[in-house]
């Protein structure tokens, strides 16, 4: 054997064993984080003496600054990078972990946790993927992407577990101290990591980059905008589709100019990677908008603590989890685009029998077979979308295409979350509004103060709430908003989860078209 191919069998057998689990750590704590905060908004809000719009506008701020800055979070570990790029990415996330851990307002939150900590998302995801590749190599490189993937994947199925535990028995400020404790281990190891450089052009697409935030960040903040009561809602939408469209224009041209641009819009021709994308989007936006409102339900409406908001909800995740693992192994000669239309009309199906139960349900129990059903739906999907996705591209595109696609399920969870969650605040107002100007108990001024009170200061509310702030008021119209609180409530939800039913009936049509294109031949495209 010949020095050349000692030293290629030497790569190929070799596996740092060490830095996989650090790399499967550190993606770990990105996919739990959202968990960890959508059962403990209850909690943040108590202690913050915030409000759940608020916290949830925080959720959603956090996924869509992700979103916005993938893409160019990409092309700057390219320029400094990847090992740099990756350690300031863990660093920005540690100082939104620290930075909850430490919030005595809802701005720090905002600030550190979903601004910072989503930019350092958008450093971290992309150059994970760019050092799994230059540091593993041969069957050494599949076994860190199948760590790394599984690694996401039980921190999905175990997170509202996980979070509703800490929080309960310990605190919340407690679950994200821990993850700045990982995170810390995570960077102790970092001399494990090779830098991988990068040999493409340096030419930066500045341009293309600020379309591509002002277009899914105008979109994003208008709903934003709309559910805090903040007025250019209409201007901030505006201006959000213009970058957009003004973005597909712009890689157009660039690219007829032989120019940089910040994605190839040749990567669109191919009818796979437009559906692709357009139904990992989709999934996100249910699952997003989903997992928004459940918890604020549970935790509102039930009153749970965050552990049995987690509990409630832990079987669409665990399933979830369950099947795509189960479908990954099994799908055999099954078309994946089959596969994927079964995963749609699952999670509509859990979702139509999910709304009906809502206002009869008086415990999360109720919400065991529909989340089963929705769950099992968005597993297929999970476990199918990806390869179908990316299964055209070359693989020296394969990155930059996965960028998109990962920029287009972080703007669809950002979506779903901030969606669902106004839709949520904005039907309470009309709904709560009606039953209190029908209401036979409550005089008149009565009537119109609790009306003006929620054009200004609409929120989702307990019961023990309320009744804290009606402290002073008659009996009788105490017991009667409370009434009016219990009947509205339901109702909202399930407006709300309209959102989540009408993406993945979208996603169901798609999927009739999806299916009368060619197969082609899957490849493993790592899941990051």
């Amino acid at each position: 054997m010949t020095g050349e191919q000692t030293d290629a069998a030497d790569k190929t057998a070799a596996f740092n064993g060490r830095l996989a689990l650090l790399l499967a750590m550190a993606m770990f704590v990105l996919v739990v984080d959202t968990s960890i905060m959508n059962v403990s908004i209850s909690a943040v809000v108590h202690d913050l003496h915030s409000t759940v719009s608020s916290v949830q506008s925080a959720i959603a701020l956090e996924a869509l600054v992700s979103a916005a800055f993938i893409l160019i979070g990409s092309k700057v570990g390219d320029l400094i990078g990847r090992k740099r790029a990756y350690v300031i990415g863990l660093l920005a996330y540690a100082a939104g972990a620290i930075a909850m851990t430490f919030a005595q307002t809802i701005l720090a939150i905002i600030v550190f946790w979903a601004i910072i900590g989503g930019l350092g998302a958008s450093l971290l995801l992309p150059a994970m993927q760019s050092l799994i590749h230059g540091n593993f190599h041969g069957a050494g490189q599949t076994r860190a992407y199948a760590l790394v993937g599984a690694s996401a994947a039980i921190a999905a199925a175990v997170g509202p577990l996980l979070g509703g535990f800490i929080t309960t028995f310990l605190s919340w400020r407690v679950a994200f101290a821990l993850e700045a404790v990982i995170i810390a281990v995570v960077l102790f190891g970092i001399k494990l990591v090779h830098d991988v450089p990068y040999t493409g052009s340096r030419a930066v697409d500045w341009i293309g980059s600020l379309l591509s935030v002002v277009g899914m960040g105008g979109i994003v903040l208008s709903i934003l905008a709309w559910q805090e009561g903040i007025g250019s809602v209409g201007v901030l939408l505006g201006v959000g589709v213009l970058g957009l469209v003004g973005l597909v224009f712009w890689l157009r041209r660039r690219k007829r100019l032989s120019k940089a641009t910040l994605l190839d819009p040749e990567l669109f021709r191919s009818k796979h990677f437009r559906f692709g994308i357009s139904q990992q989007m989709l999934q996100q936006i249910a699952l997003g908008g989903t997992m928004i409102v459940l918890p604020i339900y549970l935790q509102m409406v039930f009153e749970y603590n965050a552990l049995q908001a987690g509990l409630s909800i832990a079987p669409l995740s665990l399933t979830m989890f369950a099947i795509a693992a189960l479908a990954g192994r099994r799908a055999g000669r099954r078309r994946p685009v089959v596969l994927i239309r079964w995963g749609f009309a699952l999670l509509c199906l859990g979702l139509v029998i999910l709304i009906p139960i809502v206002p009869r349900a008086d415990s999360g129990w109720w919400l065991l077979g529909p989340l089963v059903i929705a769950g099992a739906g968005l597993g297929f999907m999970v476990s199918q979308l990806n390869n179908y996705t990316l299964s055209p591209i070359s693989d020296e595109r394969v990155s930059e295409a996965a960028g998109v696609n990962s920029a287009a399920g972080s703007f669809g969870l950002s979506f779903g979350l901030a969606f669902a969650g106004a839709i949520l605040l904005a039907a309470l107002v009309p709904i709560f509004t009606d039953l209190t100007t029908s209401s036979t108990v409550l005089p008149e001024a009565e009537q119109q103060q609790i009306v003006q009170t929620l054009e200004h200061d609409a929120e989702v509310m307990s019961n023990t709430q309320l009744e804290k702030q009606l402290e002073g008021q008659p009996a009788d119209v105490k017991a009667e908003v409370i009434r009016i609180n219990t009947e509205a409530r339901p109702l909202a939800l399930q407006i709300a989860l309209l959102v989540p039913l009408l993406a993945g009936l979208i996603g169901l049509f798609l999927s009739f078209r999806m299916i009368r294109l060619p197969d082609i031949v899957v490849k493993e495209i790592p899941a990051l």
